[in-house]
């Protein structure tokens, strides 16, 4: 900026200006102080605009999605249903199953085929996923690489061994038995990896449906030795001979590929991270399994009498009125049961409206309780909250499992919708966590001693209780509000992340929850191993972190920070409302936030959501100002006193040390006017250019304006920010007086809109208000990741010195091994 200076001209008219210019913006006045002298402009060439719009990156609103992010008014998606029956070979551990699909066309297109996802076919030798499955480093997703490093290529776990010796002897994937049009014409069909194109004799037109029927089998994967989403889990320990299992099924039957109104099909391989993109329908499943075993499933089970007995059914009748879980199935009868075989099957039918997805597990070993909760005016006033655990559960289970589900349905249905199912399920397995409609696996266990007891550890706790919330919140993101995983997973698993850790600190606030708020994502956000959010799910190098706990973090300070709680809240409701059973898009999501909550977010999108830029705001100076009142009465010895808090010069102070003689008062008699008066006396000159400065503010506004501002006699404070992370964000400052009093300040992130990289801030105090200290980021809650430069004055910064000795060798060169073999080292 250029210095701004008086117009030559009478003094009259030089008073007029400093006047105007002190009540029109008293910062006009300090930029010819010299702390503005220093440029913050933009080098030519480099400029950079964190607030450019995002209309040229988002997709053109159109009939199907319209421009404030709500469904267009001919928004359409397909349908699905499914009628299956399938037989669970207990001891091939292998599924045979018959379906007969309808596929109804709801869009505007004519189809000549169908796809379908094969998703058993990932674990194939030859699929893609399993052909381009890399060794180590952060792509591996943590399967059996135990410290593999990209410079350690010959270190290989046992884990990964065993997953090899998995794929070598078992042949795992869908075997086709027949794909048949319902008046049982056969359908040409062509698989492609995870995929398969049915082809159509007739093309469906839009408003129509067609029929057909799939056989087909698989064997199930060993979920410990593949590290899949679901599978078996053998017990051999258990008193049964040959021991028991626990059957998780999932993505276990052919379903229908997404076909949407801005791809066309989804037709994308699965390999992993990107989980589905699926269609709604309504589904009739009978599972055939072990006489003995208990099934929880997606659904409603429509033939009770069939499978429970009369105890078990008057139990269900008691939970579901009951304030804490009644047993179905008792831990003592669970193990009980668990000591027998069968004596034959048993069909449990079950039966589902308006769900995306089927999933079902089935175990001998299985205690069962179930407790209803009430939603008063909802569609389903009740739903049955109901855990399913083996005696390794224990305790753990028993107190936190079903009690987590109730809290995880009372506060989402706070930030989007009640509940929209009959039930809401935990099952104990071998998967860590996993979600299906109205169905969850979640993993932790306790630990069973010596003397036989079970205890668990406090993270074991935080673990099974933190993993209830998020897998059940999946009811509501994405298995109802349902966004796309297999392309963006920070649409369900962000959002879910996000509510899951406010639902976590309403529950504890002092359990040690990790990954969702915006202090923990400061490794992750500073690293060099890191892709923007919306990258697509099986490319991004470390998905914890990118998918889950980012976006997770980016919302907190949506809420807390940049729009408000009861804004934003408001705006996350009108989302789920709006998408409730519905395919949003990424910009459906953006445009209904900012929509819905009044705010343009065009640069808070950009920045978290399309860069890998972090937040590194620096508090540089601050320069404290006065304003002149022209009284040299006042003004003169002011600057008198600004110049005695300067510091003595060291030679005359080296000089007053030594004792060296002052001449003028060693000789008295050589003093004149000078040594008595300064720079800094007044002069009748002074004074008569005061008077006339006040005479020539010939308007009473002028004068008026002019004495207050005297008389206040404000404190000024310039304050000197730089974006060293790239990420411009609000400016939250803590203030400290000197006074003792403190006071919080909120800067919209907009002041970068002009200079991304430089601001400078005018703060201004009444008189006796004076700043002792400014700290950026008081309280942790926009990611700031350098907090040493947040504080001004700067801070010591709080460390620890660590007494430790160096490590002994390990290396078999630089041990003594002739010792060791003579016995003499251990």
């Amino acid at each position: 900026m250029t210095k701004t200076r008086f117009r030559t001209g009478s003094l009259k008219q030089a008073a007029k200006e400093h006047t105007l210019r002190l009540i029109a913006c008293i910062a006009f006045l300090l930029m010819a102080s010299p702390v503005f002298a220093q440029g913050v402009q933009q080098t030519k060439g480099d400029f950079q605009d964190k607030f450019r719009q995002l209309d040229e990156v988002l997709p053109d609103p159109n009939v199907y999605r319209n421009a404030s992010g709500a469904p267009g008014h001919q928004y359409w998606q397909q349908k699905a249903d499914y009628r299956i029956n399938a037989q669970l070979d207990e001891d091939k551990r292998r599924i045979t199953a018959q379906a007969t699909i309808s596929y109804t066309n709801n869009s505007p297109d004519t189809l000549p085929w169908i796809w379908m996802q094969l998703d058993q076919n990932i674990f194939r030798r030859d699929s893609i996923a399993e052909t381009t499955r890399t060794f180590g480093g952060s792509s591996s997703n943590g399967v059996g690489v135990s410290g593999a490093r990209f410079n350690d290529p010959a270190r290989l776990s046992l884990g990964q061994i065993r997953r090899q010796q998995s794929l070598v002897d078992n042949n795992y994937g869908y075997e086709i038995g027949s794909v048949r049009l319902s008046n049982g014409t056969a359908l040409k069909y062509t698989i492609v990896g995870t995929l398969m194109r049915i082809d159509l004799p007739t093309q469906l037109a839009p408003g129509r449906t067609v029929s057909f029927k799939i056989d087909w089998a698989y064997n199930i994967v060993e979920e410990d030795a593949v590290r899949a989403r679901s599978g078996y889990e053998h017990f051999p320990d258990d008193p049964r001979p040959g021991g028991n299992d626990i059957f998780l099924l999932a993505q276990w039957f052919p379903r229908l590929v997404a076909y949407s109104d801005y791809e066309g099909w989804h037709n994308k391989e699965f390999l992993g991270s990107g989980e589905f993109t699926l269609e709604f329908g309504d589904y009739d499943v009978t599972m055939t399994v072990p006489d003995d075993h208990i099934v929880s499933s997606t659904g409603v089970l429509a033939n009770p009498a069939e499978v429970l007995t009369a105890t078990q059914r008057q139990r269900l009748r008691t939970a579901s009125t009951a304030n804490a879980p009644v047993f179905i199935v008792t831990p003592e009868e669970a193990e009980a049961n668990e000591r027998t075989g069968p004596n034959g099957t048993k069909s449990w039918r079950f039966t589902a409206q308006n769900v995306r997805d089927f999933a079902w597990a089935s175990s001998r070993k299985f205690a069962w309780d179930a407790q209803g909760h009430r939603q008063p005016g909802a569609k389903n006033s009740t739903v049955m909250a109901m855990s399913f655990w083996p005696k390794e559960g224990g305790e753990l289970w028993r107190k936190y499992s079903t009690a987590a589900i109730v809290h995880t349905m009372k506060v989402y249905s706070r930030f989007s919708f009640d509940y929209p199912y009959p039930t809401a399920q935990s099952v104990n397995g071998p998967v860590g966590g996993m979600e299906y409609p109205m169905i969850t696996f979640n993993g932790p266990r306790t630990t069973l001693n010596e003397d036989g007891t079970r205890t668990y550890s406090l993270s074991e706790k935080v673990f099974l209780i933190g993993v209830v919330i998020h897998e059940v919140g999946h009811i509501y993101f994405p298995m109802t509000v349902n966004s796309d995983e297999r392309q963006w997973t920070w649409m369900d698993e962000g959002i879910n992340s996000f509510l899951d850790s406010v639902a976590g600190y309403e529950w504890d606030p002092d359990m040690p929850w990790t990954r969702s708020l915006p202090r923990d994502l400061i490794p992750y956000m500073t690293s060099n191993q890191q892709v923007p959010i919306m990258t697509q799910s099986d490319s991004v190098l470390n998905l914890g972190p990118n998918a889950y706990g980012k976006p997770s973090a980016a919302f907190h300070i949506l809420r807390d920070t940049v729009i408000g709680r009861e804004r934003f809240d408001f705006a996350l409701k009108e989302y789920a409302r709006r998408w409730k059973y519905k395919r949003p898009t990424p910009a459906d999501f953006f445009r209904t936030i900012e929509e819905a909550s009044g705010t343009d977010l065009d640069w808070f999108w950009r920045g978290w959501f399309y860069t890998t830029d972090h937040v590194d705001i620096s508090l540089d100076t601050i320069h404290r100002l006065r304003i002149d009142t022209a009284n040299p009465d006042i003004d003169l010895p002011r600057r008198r006193q600004e110049l005695t808090g300067e510091p003595a010069k060291v030679g005359v102070e080296l000089n007053r040390q030594q004792g060296l003689p002052i001449w003028v008062l060693e000789n008295p008699g050589i003093t004149d006017f000078y040594d008595q008066n300064d720079q800094f006396t007044v002069t009748p000159k002074d004074s008569k250019k005061y008077d006339s400065f006040l005479e020539s503010l010939d308007e009473p506004w002028m004068r008026q304006a002019f004495d207050r501002a005297v008389a206040e006699d404000a404190n000024y404070y310039v304050l000197s920010f730089s974006n060293k992370g790239g990420l411009v964000m609000p400016i939250i400052l803590g203030l400290t007086f000197a006074d003792g009093s403190t006071e919080k300040m909120n800067i919209p992130a907009e002041i970068w809109r002009r200079n991304s990289r430089q601001v400078r801030k005018l703060l201004v105090f009444p008189k006796g208000k004076e700043l002792t200290q400014v700290v950026v980021d008081p309280d942790w809650e926009t990611a700031d990741a350098d907090i040493a430069n947040n504080h001004y004055p700067r801070q010591i910064i709080p460390s620890r010195i660590e007494a430790f000795k160096s490590p002994d060798r390990n290396s078999r060169v630089g041990r003594d091994l002739m010792a060791e073999s003579q016995g003499a080292q251990e």
